[in-house]
């Protein structure tokens, strides 16, 4: 179990700007090949110009309730779901550790919320050129936020999430460095985005929560 003993061994908390943990290599290589591997929209060949919102599941940047499918975003993201599990085989690996009742717990306990009636939801993301996030926190129903980074291109560490204070100071970058991540849950002071840096490529990760409304992955009791 890869992540339960990154989570238990290599995993580091931080208490500014808020409350959250940074993990080392929680991802088998088998993993990270199915990242990078997977067909994601590029948004510049549909003509969309970023306008900071990749999210668009709930409007404004404060906590606050979201649209359960993801509205728009879905259709720039790779959700992996019963019915393309078969495509990644790996990664429903991860999603089933995500669900298992050692993790969930250890989880629970580090961010003192309960877990145990949630939902696994995880998506592949390919951020491209000129891609940017306006600071904002995660909606209500996302109990733990986390995203795991994957850097096939050499792409510089600058590219990680922007964390920042409740006067919207940028306090911290996370290294966008090869299978490296962080996790938190939200609240209404986890501000968080990404200024906008070159991508030279692609700026490659999966989103990992734990979320309140149903998915096909509901955690094991």
């Amino acid at each position: 179990m890869e992540l339960y003993k990154a989570l238990k061994n290599q995993t580091e908390s931080f208490e500014k700007p808020f409350k959250h943990w940074e993990v080392n290599k929680p991802l088998t290589t088998e993993a990270i090949k199915e990242i990078c591997k997977a067909d994601i929209p590029d948004p510049r060949k549909e003509n969309l110009n970023y306008d900071g919102t990749r999210a668009l599941d709930g409007g404004d940047g404060v906590f606050r309730k979201g649209i359960k499918d993801g509205g728009k975003a879905k259709n720039l993201r790779c959700y992996i779901t019963r019915e393309n599990s078969h495509k990644f085989p790996h990664l429903v690996k991860l999603i089933n550790e995500l669900r298992s009742k050692e993790v969930h717990k250890l989880l629970s306990e580090k961010i003192e919320k309960d877990l145990s009636n949630s939902y696994v939801r995880l998506e592949v993301i390919s951020d491209r050129e000129g891609f940017w996030l306006k600071p904002h926190c995660d909606i209500k129903e996302k109990l733990i936020s986390s995203i795991i980074f994957v850097n096939p291109f050499n792409e510089s560490e600058n590219l990680g999430t922007d964390f920042y204070d409740e006067k919207l100071n940028k306090i911290k970058t996370v290294p966008y460095k090869e299978n490296y991540g962080y996790f938190f849950t939200s609240g209404p002071n986890t501000w968080h985005g990404m200024e906008k840096k070159e991508i030279k490529k692609e700026r490659r990760c999966i989103q990992v929560n734990y979320v309140s409304f149903e998915t096909d992955w509901k955690v094991n009791n």
